[in-house]
């Protein structure tokens, strides 16, 4: 057990209520993995957000800054990033304000990309040129997941093409795995003409989104969340019948500032944490998730097995 109690113990791991996630993951044990399904965010959640000191690509990165798409088009969707990126993540900007900004941002980078007659032969390539990572312990997420039949159900406001071509590339897209995110849509000779509709961005990961994947989010109505932004945290709002939610947070960047934001909102916070550890840990030869509901969870130990951040 010591695996599992060493990845709680890691500075990274930050916690505001550490007797309530022990009663979720006991709650989450007893009902079993039947009831349990995954939904998690991608870039920056299930990819790394940064490696040696170098930030890596987002989804819409890799396409941005690919060969395909030509320097006046990267140029403009970087003036669409740098104007846009910041009212994302104003603290002082309600969701309401932020959402019409949002589509209008989305809206018009998918409109650039479309302009560049990109071919879908062309993605296989452009995830291979591209510096994207998935966490480490990724294999290990994933094929726990698939081996003991639990559907991981990717909810991305990234570009799914790449998503779906990354985790393949990797070896890791599983019957069990799901992606509801921005697909593109190709003509008859191959060539990207539009996005499909639903278009979701950052703070529309709900219920509006999700028309076709309510079987599925029915089935199961105990959930462990990841995400790393304030908007992921709706990402489980469209499970009905929801029972029992655990909430992991990745805080990423401009840790101080959005710190006790995190605290509040996600029941365990990875600060600057490039690795799955708190969700999987290898135990005896054999692959588990951390958070197991079959997993024997060894006696919790005092408060000092993880930092407690107090309410300010």
């Amino acid at each position: 057990m010591a695996e599992q109690v060493e990845a709680l113990m890691k500075a990274s791991v930050l916690m505001r209520n550490p007797q309530r996630v022990r009663d979720t993951i006991a709650s989450l044990r007893s009902g079993g993995v039947d009831k349990l399904q995954v939904i998690s965010d991608f870039d920056m959640t299930l990819s790394r957000f940064g490696f040696r000191g170098r930030r890596c690509p987002t989804s819409h990165n890799i396409l941005d800054t690919s060969k395909v798409v030509s320097e006046v088009c990267q140029q403009q969707l970087k003036d669409l990033l740098h104007f846009y990126y910041p009212i994302e993540i104003d603290p002082n900007r309600t969701v309401d304000e932020k959402l019409p900004l949002m589509v209008d941002w989305w809206t018009k980078a998918h409109g650039l990309l479309c302009q560049q007659k990109i071919q879908q032969c062309q993605l296989a390539q452009i995830v291979r040129d591209s510096d994207v990572m998935l966490r480490e312990g990724f294999e290990t997420f994933f094929n726990t997941l698939h081996l003991s039949h639990v559907p991981l159900f990717i909810f991305s406001a990234g570009v799914g093409d790449i998503v779906e071509e990354i985790t393949r590339q990797a070896g890791v897209l599983h019957p069990n795995v799901q992606v509801v995110s921005n697909f593109m849509d190709f003509d008859e000779d191959g060539i990207l003409w539009r996005f499909k509709d639903p278009l979701i961005h950052t703070y529309n990961k709900n219920s509006s989104v999700l028309e076709g994947s309510s079987a599925q989010l029915q089935a199961r109505p105990n959930v462990i969340l990841l995400g790393d932004s304030m908007g992921d945290l709706t990402m489980a709002d469209s499970v009905p019948g929801l029972s029992i939610l655990l909430k992991i947070g990745f805080l990423n960047d401009k840790v101080e500032e959005q710190r006790e934001r995190y605290l509040d909102a996600y029941d365990i916070v990875l600060e600057k944490d490039e690795t799955l550890d708190v969700v999987i840990a290898p135990r005896l030869g054999k692959r588990s998730i951390l958070l197991w509901p079959g997993w024997d969870c060894p006696t919790p130990g005092p408060a000092a097995s993880c930092t407690v951040i107090p309410q300010p």
